[in-house]
């Protein structure tokens, strides 16, 4: 699977981990930074590797702050991402078959790296139940496509 991962510096050790992690498994991932704990801004690398997510260059996205909400707004922003911050393997596993989360947010802080590591396993491997969730999944896609009507209408 191509995963592009991105954090700021709350989650630069977490996503070094799990990037490695994903690598080992065989799968192709591409990190859009940050290099190194120097602080930074999660924004610039939350928006980064949803964007790739939302372009095609990536079948997944996994976003890493300290506690997950900033970098989950951020990727939320990328039309036709749907980040879900999870902090246990049962969100992991319910935003993907009730919500087709295209991307993970954790929180550096709030769990270590054997959760984030079953975290991670749970959202690549469970897929979308479809069905009736299929129809809130496209409400989902409705309001971003009448939001940006509304905008692009003051």
């Amino acid at each position: 699977m191509r995963i592009s991962i991105g954090s700021d510096h709350g989650g630069f050790a977490l996503k070094e981990h799990i990037r490695d992690y994903l690598i080992a498994q065989g799968h192709e991932v591409t990190d859009v930074g940050t290099y190194s704990g120097e602080s930074c801004d999660y924004p610039d690398f939350g928006y980064a590797a949803a964007k790739r997510l939302a372009l095609g260059e990536a079948d997944r996205a996994i976003v890493i702050c300290s506690s997950g909400v900033g970098i989950s707004i951020t990727a939320n922003k990328v039309r036709g991402v749907r980040c879900a911050l999870c902090s246990e393997p049962l969100s992991a596993e319910m935003s993907r078959r009730h919500n087709d989360a295209n991307c993970l947010a954790m929180g550096a802080l709030m769990i270590g790296v054997n959760m984030a590591e079953r975290i991670t396993d749970v959202f690549l491997s469970t897929e979308f139940e479809g069905g009736r969730h299929s129809r809130r999944v496209g409400k989902i896609a409705d309001c971003e496509e009448n939001e940006t009507e509304r905008v692009s209408e003051r």
